[in-house]
């Protein structure tokens, strides 16, 4: 009796009764957890957005500095010898529809704005790869190189140049400039060996003639006489040539192409992706401000400084509603060889 009364009073144990989340429940917490989830992704959103934004700036920005230093360079070098601007030039390169750099005869000429609807010598505009797109400008530059050799003796008869180094820099179908206190003459290479550079009256374009003698106005380049570049007082490089334009690339976007002289031929080589538009104008000798080039005319030779707008276009999609960034960058440059 006493043993049941005992047990009797000790407490069972029993088992918290389980309770499950209500419908409810469940529902708020699916809201809160999708609002965290599109916060989250919003934040991830925008983010990506400005991380497309800036690296497409900063594209930009490479590309403004790429293009401006190598198309300042050629500028500055613009109308460059190792002799006088002033002189006569005798250009025995035979010209043709193709050969744009071999029909000037003035250093004037070695600086040539094309205007937006000015069409370049052997480069048509179009659509296609390498191909000028319409409404740009366009710039030609001719210069003589730096790597300047001292003739030691000169073949007349012959056609052969003689210079103090093998190191010239010069190769066959190379374009030459030689010069001294008198004349200069440009012709091509076409052969070379060591020291020995030959200008034959042949290859492609050629030398209409291997003397390189001044002639008159309306005179054949058959008539040309003689002309010894004597030592030690004569001095030959490397012709440079070049053209800045804006064209559409392989994957089908504007970009700033440069076309150079090589080997009597010419190669077309793509700068800087995203460059959509070219717009330069130029600063006279007696000139208070910049005109563009239907203002300057046929008034090369007084060019003494261009400045060059370009339009660059970032990375597709990275700008306003889907479309582009786009900034316009401005860089004057001097050409040093007419302000001497």
């Amino acid at each position: 009796m006493k043993r049941a009364a005992i047990q009797r009073r000790v407490p069972r144990s029993w088992p918290a009764r389980a309770h499950g989340l209500s419908l409810l429940e469940v529902m708020i917490a699916l809201v809160l957890g999708l609002l965290v989830v599109a916060a989250a992704i919003g934040i991830f959103a925008s983010n990506k957005a400005t991380f497309r934004s800036t690296d497409s700036l900063g594209i930009v920005q490479e590309t403004a500095r790429t293009s401006f230093e190598l198309m300042a360079r050629d500028m500055r070098e613009a109308a460059g010898n190792p002799c006088v601007n002033n002189l006569p030039i005798a250009n025995v390169v035979v010209t043709n529809a193709t050969s744009w750099w071999s029909n000037f005869t003035d250093w004037g000429a070695t600086t040539r704005g094309y205007g937006a609807t000015e069409t370049f010598p052997s480069l048509s505009f179009g659509t296609g790869e390498g191909q000028r797109i319409s409404g740009t400008e366009a710039l030609q530059l001719i210069s003589g190189d730096n790597n300047v050799s001292t003739i030691s003796a000169h073949n007349t008869a012959g056609g052969v140049f003689t210079v103090n180094r093998n190191d010239h820099g010069i190769a066959a179908g190379d374009l030459v400039l030689v010069c001294n206190s008198r004349q200069a003459a440009v012709f091509q290479a076409s052969a070379v060996n060591g020291a020995n550079i030959t200008y034959a009256a042949s290859g492609s374009p050629g030398n209409c003639s291997i003397n390189l003698g001044l002639v008159g106005v309306g005179e054949a380049c058959s008539t040309r006489a003689p002309f010894e570049f004597a030592a030690p007082n004569s001095v030959l490089v490397r012709l440079n040539a070049s053209r800045w334009y804006i064209a559409n690339n392989p994957n089908g976007r504007p970009s700033l192409y440069h076309t150079r002289l090589s080997g009597g031929g010419v190669s077309n080589e793509e700068v800087a992706e995203g460059v959509s538009a070219m717009s330069v104008t130029y600063l006279m000798r007696t000139g208070v401000e910049y005109v563009p080039p239907a203002t300057v005319g046929g008034n090369w030779a007084n060019v003494i400084a261009a400045r060059i707008a370009l339009t660059l276009d970032g990375q597709p999609n990275t700008g306003t509603g889907g479309t582009p960034l786009q900034r316009q960058t401005i860089h004057v440059v001097s050409l040093r060889n007419r302000n001497l």
